[in-house]
C-alpha cells in the first residue's frame, strides 16, 4: 500500500533524528515517516474507538450507493436549462455536446430518485431507534461523502437524530457532507481502517445503487458473512432492483459451483422506503433487541457491542 503520510510515492520515507530533542510523540517528522506506520493505523482505530465511546454510538445502519448522485430538485432545475436550451435550435439537431448533456441529465434523475429515497428511509429509521428510548441506538452512517452517503445523514439530521460520517482522505478530495453530526465527522488514511469501522458497529446494511466503491464494500462485507467471520447476524439489502438486474446477476456463481445457492440469500432485494424499513425492522427486533443488563445500559456503548 503506497503510504500518503510517509512519502512513499518518492518524497523523505526515512525518519532523521531531530537537531533538538524531543519527546518522540510530539515529533511531527517521525510521526510521519515509513517507520511510524503502525502507530498511525493504530491511531485509527484507538481514535474513533474513543470517540464512539464518548457518544454512545453502540451500533449502526450503514449506508453505501453512488457519490454521484443529487437531490431531484437539483437535477430537474439543470435539466429544463438545457431543455430551454434545446429549444434555440427549432427543429434541427442540437450541438453534441447538448445532446451528451441531456443524456446524462437523464441518467442523474434516475439516481436522484434513489438519493431521495435514501433520505427517507434513513429519516424513518432514524424516528424509530429514537422512539426506542434505549439511547444511540441503530444510529445512521455513511461514508461521508456527497450523493447516497450525503443522503443518508441528511435524512438523520433532518429526523432529529444523530449520524456517522466514515470519510476517506483521497488525491481528488472528498469532503465531509454538512448533514454529518460534529462529533460523528471521521477522515481515515487507511481504507482497511475505515472497511473495519464499517463492518465492526454495523447490525444492517442498505446498498443503493453505485459505482466500483459501492460494489467493492457490498462483497467484502459478504465475504464476512459468507466465511462466518462476523459474529453477529447482519442484513444485507439490495435496494433497487431495475438498477442491480442491469449490473449483475449472482446466480450463476451458484450454478457453477463457485458458492453455495444459500450464499444467495445473504441478499435481501427490495424496491421500496416502505419495504426496506419492514425488513430492517423486523430484522433489528428479531436479532440485536435483546435485554441489557443495568450495567450494560450505563457502561458506555461499544465496549459492550458484541461482533
Amino acid at each position: 500500500m503506497v503510504d500518503q503520510l510517509s512519502g512513499e510515492n518518492g518524497g523523505q520515507s526515512e525518519f532523521v533524528p531531530p537537531k533538538k530533542a524531543m519527546k518522540a510523540y510530539l515529533n511531527p517528522q517521525f510521526l510521519k515517516s515509513r517507520d511510524a506506520r503502525l502507530i498511525r493505523m493504530m491511531c485509527e482505530y484507538m481514535e474513533p474507538l474513543q470517540r464512539f465511546q464518548r457518544s454512545d454510538v453502540r451500533e449502526t445502519i450503514v449506508f453505501f450507493g453512488s457519490a454521484r448522485a443529487r437531490p431531484p430538485v437539483a437535477v430537474k432545475t439543470d435539466y429544463a436549462a438545457a431543455q430551454e436550451e434545446k429549444k434555440k435550435y427549432g427543429g434541427a439537431k442540437p450541438p453534441k455536446a447538448l445532446r451528451e448533456k441531456l443524456a446524462k441529465l437523464e441518467g442523474d434523475m434516475k439516481l436522484a430518485i434513489y438519493y431521495e429515497e435514501a433520505a427517507e428511509l434513513s429519516a424513518l429509521l432514524t424516528q424509530w431507534a429514537k422512539s426506542l428510548g434505549q439511547g444511540k441506538r441503530f444510529v445512521i452512517c455513511s461514508g461521508g461523502g456527497p450523493g447516497i452517503m450525503e443522503a443518508a445523514n441528511r435524512g438523520a439530521k433532518e429526523a432529529g437524530g444523530k449520524s456517522v460520517g466514515l470519510n476517506i482522505a483521497l488525491p481528488f478530495e472528498q469532503a465531509p457532507n454538512r448533514y454529518i453530526t460534529k462529533d460523528l465527522v471521521f477522515n481515515f488514511h487507511y481504507f482497511f481502517m475505515r472497511k473495519f469501522w464499517f463492518a465492526y458497529l454495523a447490525k444492517a446494511l442498505v446498498i443503493f445503487p453505485g459505482g466500483f466503491g459501492t460494489i467493492d464494500e457490498m462483497f467484502e462485507i459478504l465475504t464476512l458473512a459468507q466465511t462466518r467471520k462476523l459474529s453477529k447476524k447482519l442484513l444485507v439489502i439490495l435496494y433497487g432492483s431495475d438498477y442491480w438486474n442491469d449490473v449483475f446477476r449472482l446466480e450463476p456463481l451458484a450454478e457453477w459451483g463457485a458458492i453455495n445457492d444459500e450464499d444467495l440469500n445473504l441478499l435481501c432485494r427490495v424496491d421500496s422506503v416502505e419495504d426496506a424499513f419492514d425488513q430492517l425492522q423486523r430484522h433489528l427486533m428479531k436479532h440485536h433487541m435483546v435485554p441489557q443488563t443495568a450495567q450494560e445500559t450505563k457502561a458506555p456503548g461499544i465496549a459492550k457491542t458484541r461482533g
